[in-house]
């Protein structure tokens, strides 16, 4: 729409000096520049955004993984009521990276939250009554737990700002513009003026599906998270299975 109104509305002002055309070119070489760098920067925010949660997923998956570990050095009843709070809550983080409703999402933080409490609950009567070196290491692990569920959601809040948006759009609008506007044979080559809409299109495209982590086609896959709860399953197998035959 904005290549068809430069050369059907604006192109009438449009006059043959040799001047205006090389200031055309200029102001078009500018706009086309400075839409480039615009898209280029907001794509690398893009990009570091996504590798930075991809990051924090791993950073997750390896504190509660740890955490499950240093359960051991619980008692043995605290010990199995926290594996298996820990075992419920890696599995609402999992959930939490799916593709989800509105309702259901705010379920899964009002559970995760539940399981945080209660983990905390399990640990802190213990580091109390033993205030050892060893119950230090327990604590620390479950803050660790605790911290790198926020440091994920502040991630995923961390979005590419509106005002950013609206800038890269606006300039977008006016680079199209100046397409239609400085177009000579528009109506011959409709095709050929549409490449460069439908290649911006394309990048707003590609920076908005990498920019929401939850939807659209590029996803953050909890690949760590899953492999933890497959070594999770096979740990508490034997267990099981040793369990029955007594």
């Amino acid at each position: 729409m904005s290549v068809w109104f430069g050369n059907a509305v604006l192109s009438r002002f449009r006059t043959k000096d040799t001047e205006t055309s090389e200031d055309l070119g200029v102001i078009q070489t500018a706009t086309l520049t400075l839409l480039a760098l615009i898209i280029g920067f907001t794509f690398s925010m893009a990009i570091d955004r996504h590798d930075n949660r991809e990051t924090l997923e791993e950073s997750e998956a390896n504190a509660i993984g740890t955490e499950y570990l240093r359960a051991d050095l619980l008692p043995s009843n605290v010990s199995a009521r926290t594996k298996d709070l820990l075992s419920q809550y890696l599995e609402q983080r999992i959930l939490f990276y799916s593709r989800q409703s509105k309702e259901k999402v705010r379920e899964i933080r009002q559970q995760t939250d539940d399981l945080q409490n209660a983990l905390w609950n399990e640990v802190l009567p213990v580091a109390r009554a033993q205030p050892t070196p060893a119950m230090a290491l327990v604590v620390s692990g479950m803050n660790d737990v605790l911290n790198s569920q926020g440091y994920v959601q502040a991630a995923w809040w961390n979005r590419i700002p509106y005002p950013a948006w609206a800038l890269m759009a606006a300039i977008a609008l006016c680079a199209n513009i100046l397409v239609g506007f400085g177009a000579r044979n528009f109506k011959k080559n409709v095709g050929l003026f549409m490449i460069f809409p439908f290649v911006t299109s394309i990048s707003f495209f590609l920076i908005a599906d990498i920019d929401s982590p939850r939807g659209g086609v590029i996803r953050i896959e909890p690949r760590n998270l899953i492999t933890l709860k497959e070594n999770f399953n096979s740990k508490m197998a034997p267990i099981n299975s040793s369990s029955t035959n007594q």
